[in-house]
């Protein structure tokens, strides 16, 4: 098997087809103005024309998929240690990953390929923005292997012959010490995600109408024409109906997003580290090891505690520039006992808040002058010397200011940063509770700021610096602050553990 990978190897033959709806998934990707032209304008479009055009289309994607099929190509170069994929069509593409360099080698499937029985094979690296290494189409024997051979330097003492019996059976014969129930994920598709899904929503409503607008003009209503049509009564009723539809379309989209995501979530103790497995239609499985964790936080709002379960997310080592939500391992609907397990895996002991710092008055009257005076008081001067017709609308100034007022008190009143001697905890959100915790052995840097209109009352900010992000605390005391920074960096210097 190992002088198998040293020679370049070709996907599965069955990955034409995965190749092909990729292509084509690009391809409309791009070309959806024209196809929702052709969408609209389909009776007015010669038949025979139409049927010649989607099929010189779809044998263009064909031949494409297949030379992509023809050009990709993989193996390993055992003299230099690295990893070689090839590909592209008319643009070469040579990738060339560091062995010593790969922090994961995940196996998914998604529904097409759960059909055709392939896996997906995606290698992470510490220096890369995304995936470096992707193979779509390859069998779960050479996957198994292929990861096998791609880790060797963590798991030295496994050999390449008997991975699949090692790895695979032994964890499914295992009982997952954390199975997430339907019941728990309807609860989180319920109680999360309201803010971003409902601007998705709009953004994919404004998108479509915009788009109609365009492709058929006539559709075009003036303004003299709407207030004609509609009287206030008939306005606010409609507003109150678009709110409730809104409503319903968010929980909707929230409920089928975590269900088909993070349907049938186990967690498996493994070799000291968490193996995850999760997904309905697209099946992904990863695992973490807990001595490149670096960040873990637990969200948690009202309605999530009254039901009791709870967000966890894990921020592993990766590069500053890959810092994104796309790298966060998150484990959703976990009660207490479920996150006390994981816990334990991961740190080992359980963390504990110690000495309590509070952001200073200052950090609550300078969120009150940007996000409300500020604001307001360019709505009355618009109003006064822009367009005074805006006036008509003071109403929502009311409105704005006790929203986002009640947010900017709830957020100060949550700011809150815990120190103890092994870890640090950062206390934050306004309904939405954050809570992210730091091991002091992972830190890898501190930043310190201070205003010079700050030093008399003693205040200043930090920046804690770790592989896997950033957490920073604003206007805390200083003292405080620089006392226990000089002992972070004292162990740390001292510290002789790896923190990847």
């Amino acid at each position: 098997m190992e002088e198998q990978f040293n020679q370049p190897q070709r996907q599965s033959p069955i990955g034409v087809l995965v190749m092909f709806v990729d292509t084509l998934q690009l391809w409309a990707r791009g070309l959806w103005p024209v196809i929702l032209i052709y969408f609209v304008k389909f009776k007015q479009l010669n038949s025979a024309y139409l049927a010649l055009g989607i099929i010189a289309f779809l044998l263009v994607i064909v031949l494409v998929a297949y030379l992509k099929y023809l050009n990709f190509t993989f193996h390993l170069d055992s003299k230099n240690e690295e990893f070689i994929i090839n590909e592209g069509v008319l643009n070469k593409k040579r990738t060339i990953i560091q062995l010593e360099r790969i922090q994961q080698v995940d196996i998914n499937q998604s529904f097409l390929q759960r059909i055709i029985g392939v896996y997906e094979l995606n290698v992470d690296t510490a220096g890369s923005a995304k995936k470096e290494g992707r193979i779509k189409a390859i069998s779960h024997p050479l996957a198994v292997a292929l990861k096998t051979k791609l880790l060797e330097n963590e798991v030295r003492n496994v050999t390449l012959v008997n991975e699949e019996e090692f790895l695979k059976p032994s964890i499914d014969s295992q009982k997952p010490f954390v199975k997430i129930s339907f019941l728990s994920l309807l609860k989180v598709g319920i109680t999360t995600n309201y803010v971003k899904t409902f601007g998705l929503v709009l953004a994919f409503l404004t998108t479509i109408f915009d788009s109609v607008k365009k492709v058929i003009p006539e559709y075009e209503v003036t303004d003299e024409q709407l207030d004609s049509y509609i009287d206030q009564n008939l306005a606010f009723r409609s507003i109150a109906i678009l709110f409730v539809v809104m409503i319903g379309l968010i929980l909707v989209i929230n409920l089928i997003r975590v269900v088909f995501k993070y349907y049938n979530y186990q967690v498996i103790k493994h070799n000291d580290s968490l193996f995850l497995s999760f997904g309905l239609l697209n099946t992904k499985s990863t695992i973490v090891k807990p001595e490149k964790v670096q960040i873990v936080t637990v969200t948690r709002n009202y309605f999530q505690k009254k039901m009791d379960i709870l967000e966890i997310k894990i921020k592993q080592a990766t590069s500053g520039d890959r810092q994104n939500s796309k790298s966060i391992i998150e484990i959703p609907g976990c009660d207490e006992n479920e996150k006390t397990a994981i816990f334990k895996l991961l740190f080992h002991v359980m963390p504990e808040k110690g000495i309590q710092l509070k952001p200073n008055y200052r950090k609550l009257v300078f969120s009150i002058f940007v996000c409300i005076l500020i604001p307001v008081v360019l709505f009355f001067v618009c109003a006064n010397f822009v367009d005074q017709s805006i006036m008509d609308y003071a109403f929502v100034v009311s409105i704005y200011v006790v929203f986002i007022g009640l947010i900017i008190c709830f957020g100060y009143l949550n700011n809150r940063l815990y120190i103890s001697d092994d870890f640090i905890i950062k206390q934050s959100g306004a309904w939405d509770i954050d809570n992210a915790i730091i091991d002091t052995k992972k830190i890898q840097g501190v930043t310190t700021s201070q205003l010079f209109w700050h030093k008399k009352a003693d205040i200043g900010s930090v920046i804690i610096h770790t592989a896997g992000g950033d957490l920073a605390f604003q206007l805390g005391n200083f003292t405080i602050l620089k006392q226990h920074i000089n002992h972070w960096l004292y162990n740390i210097e001292r510290s002789e553990s790896n923190w990847m």
